[in-house]
């Protein structure tokens, strides 16, 4: 595949490391207005680095949008008319929808909107797809492309601030909580380290037997409580002290915030 990033930031390049080490391309482009950060990067096979914008386009058939929301329009008006009847256009950009793409390039162009995380640089990001009309029929080749990076899922547009909050932002949260137990291991007496690879390694775990067993997370937890038993006294401490209202209000705040995010 001929792909084309454009805005090669933090997730633009996490999108990239994810394509070179899947070996998913046959020719890269990244694009960025300084290169100087990023030129490092032209040493993999078949990657290019510019900040040509439209000779990337040109050169692709795939073009990936990842720069920041208030730079997408005049992307998109940069790029028009140089778009053909191959081109697939996959945005990564937050809120910015599209009906919006659709008044700069037109409807009749492939469009697709992900929300990958940055666990795609280790091929392991849930990506949520939606797409415009026509894009629809293109929805395979993303798919395709994401599910080499991890896994994907075709949701509704309506859905994306959302999964932006469940998923982008939830790499976060999902830190925080192993950061948080790391630090508690440290308190009983393991250094750092042991501590940080015990808890990445049980998270991963855990998420793994859900994943493999189709399992609803209490009964999984079922199986590690016992009566009167160490389980269940801290399960029931962390609930007395709000794990899971926290974790809920904190979702709700970050939805909240997109949405703002959004009318601004």
């Amino acid at each position: 595949m001929k792909i084309a990033i454009l805005g090669a930031g933090n997730l633009g390049l996490s999108i990239a490391k994810g394509l070179i080490t899947n070996n998913s391309i046959t020719q890269l482009y990244l694009t960025r207005r300084s290169t100087v950060s990023i030129s490092s990067w032209s040493e993999y096979a078949n990657t290019q680095v510019t900040n040509d914008n439209k000779k990337a386009v040109v050169a692709s058939d795939i073009i990936i949008l990842a720069v920041q929301p208030r730079q997408l329009r005049e992307l998109l008006l940069e790029i028009k008319d140089l778009l053909h009847d191959n081109h697939v256009l996959i945005s990564t950009v937050t809120g910015f929808s599209l009906a919006k793409m659709e008044e700069v390039v037109g409807s009749d162009v492939f469009l697709i909107r992900s929300m990958p995380n940055t666990a795609i640089s280790v091929a392991k990001s849930m990506t949520c797809l939606c797409a415009n009309e026509k894009g629809k029929n293109r929805l395979p080749v993303a798919e395709a492309i994401f599910n080499g990076l991890g896994t994907s899922i075709v949701i509704e547009e309506q859905h994306m601030r959302a999964a932006t909050v469940i998923c982008a932002s939830g790499i976060a949260f999902w830190m925080r909580l192993i950061r948080a137990t790391t630090q508690g291991g440290v308190q009983l007496g393991f250094d750092a380290e042991e501590a940080m690879k015990m808890s990445m390694h049980t998270a991963m775990g855990a998420a793994s037997l859900l994943i493999e067993t189709g399992a609803h997370p209490e009964e999984e937890i079922d199986k590690v409580t016992t009566p009167r038993g160490c389980t269940i006294e801290g399960l029931n401490e962390m609930e007395h002290q709000g794990l899971s209202s926290s974790l809920i209000q904190g979702i709700v705040a970050s939805f909240k915030k997109i949405n703002e995010i959004a009318k601004d």
